[in-house]
């Protein structure tokens, strides 16, 4: 099948490299000539396991191509899906300005029947003013189709090629014969295709997501609690956990949730439930809990040094908003960064793939380093930020020929309590017994 897909970001680049994979003919379009032409280089620019992989192959094979040109990239296609940011506004809301413009530059140069899928995750009734703007110049049959992608970013290939479910809002039978087709590869273990309305569907990925907020929002609230009454979350988490009705993903507690779609996709929704006079209490708790979550660790931090961090050096592990990225929007680091450096602190800082964009957003607030030891030298302290797995086990003794105080705030509660204590460590975590030495 003839597949294009408008926009390069996130989603775009991971779902047409993996419809390539399939054996589709995938023609990725984007406006930004820069990152086209990288493209057509073969370099990809973002961090993804295992996309280099499925993109080398497929563009070597003349399945997967780019262009900055949008008549040319959706000739013959079949399937067209827009994979086009919808960054939030200053209210909260999606904006769509993007989807729109390309829907309404769609429908002058459509030649034959496509059906058009708002892959992006969008308001409900954004398929509704897709179609209005397509229509407006279109002169031949089309339809318009809601796809909600469900991808995680550092597994994104796996979610994308083996999907837990796949949802398809559309009243088309002609249209969902195609996705019907376009999907079958993906879901021959029996996984579901659930077909809705196109309102539904867009409903659905909001929902999701803000689901998964409220309960990592939810065990961040236990873990609080747990502070207060000396529980210990771990153990609350796999007491929990093992009930099936509620699951064990999604109940670890740290310093909140960050990234591209929690954060906005629980505002959007807020924003929505807003227009339409319903008072969503739940996420408007969510929103604020997890703003003061991201730095739960600097009171702690500042009550250690009695108040006074000006002139202190705080190295930090972790910048990516999760490990196996390099996605750093609404990535806690930042909101450390930037109480820590307001205090007077100096932060060095190590993360195995965010420090470019870190270094992009923030320029000198923040010292980096290649080796995450180095961070280390002469630091009065260790904040962990990000759970990457090479900070799971480190060489303690290297650490502590390093700092200054052998003092340890982790906000991922990567290491036990009773390790910390042996080791001679003064440790803070998360709803954690704190071990002072």
């Amino acid at each position: 099948m003839k597949i294009a897909v408008v926009g390069t970001g996130y989603v775009g680049l991971v779902t047409g490299t993996c419809f390539s994979e399939l054996g589709n003919h995938v023609t990725c379009v984007d406006i930004d000539e820069r990152k086209v032409s990288m493209l057509k280089s073969g370099k990809i620019p973002i961090y993804e396991p295992g996309l280099d992989v499925l993109f080398e192959r497929n563009t070597k094979s003349g399945r997967l191509d780019f262009t900055t040109n949008l008549e040319e990239g959706i000739k013959g296609a079949k399937v067209i899906f827009l994979a086009l940011p919808t960054p939030p506004g200053e209210d909260g809301s999606a904006d769509l300005k993007y989807v729109l413009k390309v829907a309404e530059d769609l429908g002058p140069i459509l030649e034959e029947y496509a059906v058009i899928v708002d892959k992006s995750t969008v308001p409900v009734g954004t398929a509704e003013k897709v179609r209005d703007k397509i229509a407006k110049a279109a002169k031949v049959e089309f339809d318009v189709v809601s796809n909600p992608e469900f991808l995680r970013e550092g597994v994104a290939v796996d979610d994308f090629m083996k999907p837990d479910r796949v949802v398809v809002g559309t009243s088309s039978l002609k249209a969902t014969s195609i996705m019907d087709a376009l999907y079958a590869p993906l879901v021959r273990q029996g996984n579901p295709i659930i077909f809705m309305d196109e309102r539904s569907a867009e409903l659905t990925k909001y929902a999701a997501n803000s689901f998964l907020a409220t309960k990592i929002t939810f065990m961040n609230e236990i873990a609080n609690l747990c502070e207060k009454l000396g529980a210990n979350v771990d153990d609350v988490r796999r007491g929990v956990g093992t009930d099936s009705r509620i699951g064990r993903r999604f109940l670890f507690a740290g310093i909140g949730y960050g990234g591209s779609c929690f954060p906005k996709d629980v505002q959007a929704l807020a924003k929505s439930a807003k227009d339409a006079e319903y008072d969503f209490k739940i996420l408007s708790s969510v929103m604020e809990i997890n703003h003061q979550q991201k730095t739960k660790l600097i009171s702690k931090i500042k009550e250690y040094f009695n108040g006074d961090l000006k002139g202190k050096t705080i190295a930090m592990w972790g910048l990516a908003f999760k490990p196996y990225t390099d996605d750093i929007r609404e990535a806690p680091s930042i909101y450390n960064i930037e109480e820590l450096t307001n205090l007077g602190a100096k932060v060095k800082a190590h993360d195995p793939e965010a420090m470019e964009n870190i270094e992009s957003l923030l320029g000198d607030k923040v010292e980096l380093f290649e080796n995450q030891y180095d961070a280390l030298d002469g630091a009065d302290a260790l904040l962990i930020v990000t759970e990457w797995p090479v900070f799971r086990q480190p060489e303690f003794d290297v650490m502590k020929s390093k700092l200054k105080n052998k003092v340890i705030f982790d906000g991922r509660n990567l290491y036990k309590v009773e390790e910390m204590k042996e080791q001679g460590f003064t440790y803070f975590s998360i709803g954690r017994k704190e071990i002072h030495v």
